[in-house]
């Protein structure tokens, strides 16, 4: 009887092992319009967080360098706390409304389409600046310790999208163009060139049956959010090479681990547009054990 105990338990253990263990999955999946508040640092009773990926989110430790990817709501004539961060730097997408962007010692207007680059160590806050809400996109992203730092500009670095032509992307088909917003202070082809740890913001723009052909980057890890249009969004791919091939709106989000197979089809019919705004954050290479 004990012997067949044993086996029976050696039989059974690989199972509840492989029940037990969890694998970390290789990107998520969020729909904004379903998601809940939650409190964060420059929460108020007037201004208020919705998490998308990593704090606030279910899985937060997923994500390696990306520390917050959210929808910030301040009501009519509201505010937001006052924040600073050491070594992280933050993205802001204006999605409808206008405000004040309170920086440093300055002020600047904001609105709809607006973006801007807050570095890090720079005190900031926001206000709702007429009888509408404010709602934008905000995205944190943590700097490394060994990476130099610079004392942050004197002025808000803000800018439009009107004020940025469409282009191509050389290794991306024409029937998707980009608004590159925001990327690394060492380049020179963004609107701003300021950031240190991220590789780039920024707008895409699907023509009817447009695409970004399916891709991967080896060193980064990305966030795609869905503005308006619809299609398919490709996360993930097995040994067959078949492209992992999900539905995609106006308010879905998908996060995509380093080496994640990513990309997206707009729907193929008339005047179907669809854009896409996008964040690619290097993350921290791993250390070789020898």
């Amino acid at each position: 009887m004990r012997t067949t105990s044993m086996l029976l338990l050696l039989t059974l253990t690989p199972t509840l092992w492989a029940q037990e263990r969890k694998v970390a999955p290789t990107w998520l999946h969020r729909y904004v319009p379903s998601l809940s508040d939650k409190r964060t640092d420059f929460s108020t009773t007037s201004c208020h967080y919705t998490p998308i990926f990593a704090e606030g989110d279910s899985e937060p430790k997923l994500l390696q360098s990306v520390t917050r990817f959210g929808e910030v709501s301040v009501e009519a004539r509201g505010n937001c706390g006052p924040v600073d961060y050491e070594r992280q730097e933050e993205f802001y997408f204006v999605l409808s409304g206008t405000g004040v962007l309170h920086y440093r010692e300055e002020t600047r207007a904001m609105r709809k389409d607006d973006f801007t680059y807050i570095p890090p160590e720079a005190r900031h806050s926001l206000v709702a600046s007429s009888d509408q809400p404010l709602r934008l996109v905000i995205a944190t992203v943590k700097i490394p310790p060994e990476l130099s730092i610079s004392a942050p500009p004197a002025k808000p670095l803000v800018a439009n999208l009107d004020e940025l032509k469409e282009q191509t992307v050389e290794g991306h088909p024409t029937s998707v163009l980009y608004k590159l917003l925001i990327g690394p202070h060492t380049a020179t082809r963004d609107r701003i060139n300021a950031a240190y740890e991220t590789a780039d913001f920024f707008l895409m723009d699907f023509a009817p049956g447009g695409t970004n052909f399916p891709h991967h980057h080896e060193g980064e890890e990305e966030i795609y959010l869905v503005l308006d249009g619809q299609g398919k969004m490709a996360a993930g791919s097995g040994m067959n090479s078949v492209e992992g091939l999900y539905p995609a709106k106006g308010g879905d989000a998908y996060y995509f681990r380093p080496n994640c197979t990513v990309g997206f089809y707009n729907q193929d019919a008339r005047e179907a547009k669809a854009h896409i705004l996008a964040l690619r954050a290097f993350v921290p290479l791993p250390q070789n054990p020898d």
